[in-house]
């Protein structure tokens, strides 16, 4: 299976329905196992900009008029900083996934996209069927509103007070991810856009004035830094807290690190999946705008964190022994357990087949050894 979001019209192989038993390779046809395997779901573009298509109409339909958006969002595919802050705008009250734009230009896939979810318009965004994010293309045909920055830093501090203002308060917490090494800020993206919290953006040892300044709008919130100091300094951490309560979640690597955060949970913060029963988004870290696209995974459906595979489309051992550690068993009867799901973003060249058959068989529900005769 391949997938394309670039320009020009190159052959697109896709999973069809209808292959008969007649057919050569009609497993492979219909799109197992790269598609889809019992415990895992592939949204399988070449590009960010395919996966988000595909997400955005994974997440709305769209065959039916309440399936639709009331609004999507549209960014620039080279700017991943952009495109994490953008995800808090999947949260309540907007709901707007996410498109990508080419610069300036519009791709075909997200072209196509727009058309088939045919937004309505937002009332929190003042109307508007496309919320554009930075110098991005302007489709014709819709009511636009745009944010804007002149760095990605007030890029950010832009789309906090857009989102504060569409909700009608700022959040109580913010994210602060860093700026210089995405593979540490992408798990901020899915948590963005389940609960609203802002991400924002620091360098290893400063804090941007753009940063500060929409830290202390949120008058004294709890900051969470997300990564370890030698991605975030203390340096930074000490000026963070100047302005709020400062919690530092991180890993020694980048795959320890979307664990840790999927792992902790602090009042109403964070994912606190410790035990098995939920949805997980594994992206690869050498993409890093498919953090972007798959952020409304995170916000419905199965609702999970990110997770992170290896450059290469390997699986780490951090990411496999956490699936170890909440991997579902029953005693007796599998229907009575809870089970966990896996999104699988990008072709194989991002998340290799192998590696969705080893995450396949980690999240599947196992018959515990020692289990006692009562239960069921």
């Amino acid at each position: 299976m391949a997938g394309c979001g670039k320009s020009g019209n190159p052959t697109i192989e896709v999973p069809v329905i209808g292959a008969k038993g007649t057919q050569a390779k009609a497993p492979a046809a219909l799109g197992f196992p790269v598609f889809a395997t019992k415990n895992t779901t592939r949204i399988g573009g070449a590009d960010p900009v395919a996966d988000a298509a595909a997400t955005a109409q994974a997440v709305y339909p769209s065959i039916t008029p309440a399936e639709r958006p009331k609004t999507v969002v549209l960014v620039d595919q080279h700017d991943w900083r952009a495109a994490l802050a953008a995800s808090v705008l999947m949260a309540a009250p907007i709901h707007a996934p996410i498109l990508f734009s080419d610069g300036t230009s519009l791709p075909a896939a997200t072209s196509d996209a727009l058309k088939a979810l045919s937004p309505t318009g937002s009332d929190p965004a003042g109307g508007a069927q496309v919320i554009r994010v930075g110098n991005v293309a302007r489709p014709s045909g819709v009511k636009t509103t745009d944010l804007v920055g002149r760095d990605d830093d007030q890029l950010a501090r832009a789309i906090d007070a857009f989102q504060a203002s569409a909700k009608g308060a700022s959040a109580d917490s913010v994210v602060v991810a860093s700026e210089d090494q995405p593979e540490f800020a992408l798990p901020a993206a899915a948590w963005a856009a389940k609960s609203g919290d802002p991400v924002l953006f620091a360098h290893h040892d400063t804090l941007p004035a753009a940063t500060r300044a929409a830290i202390a709008a949120h008058q004294r919130p709890r900051i969470y830094v997300l990564g370890p100091s030698t991605v975030i300094s203390p340096k930074v951490t000490r000026v963070l807290r100047t302005l709020g309560r400062v919690i530092r979640i991180g890993g020694p690597d980048s795959a320890a690190n979307a664990v840790a955060f999927a792992r902790y949970a602090d009042s109403s913060f964070g994912w606190g999946v410790i035990d098995p029963g939920h949805g997980l988004v594994f992206v690869n870290p050498s993409r890093p705008a498919d953090a972007a696209a798959a952020a409304p995974l995170s916000a419905s459906g199965t609702y999970g964190p990110m997770l992170l595979v290896d450059a290469h489309g390997g699986l780490p051992k951090a990411t496999g022994d956490f699936l170890l550690d909440i991997e579902p068993g029953y005693g007796r009867d599998p229907t009575r357990g809870v089970y966990n799901h896996g999104w699988i973003v990008g072709d194989d060249k991002a998340v290799s087949v192998a590696t969705q058959a080893q995450i396949d068989d980690l999240l599947e529900i196992k018959q515990a050894s020692n289990h006692l005769p009562s239960q069921p």
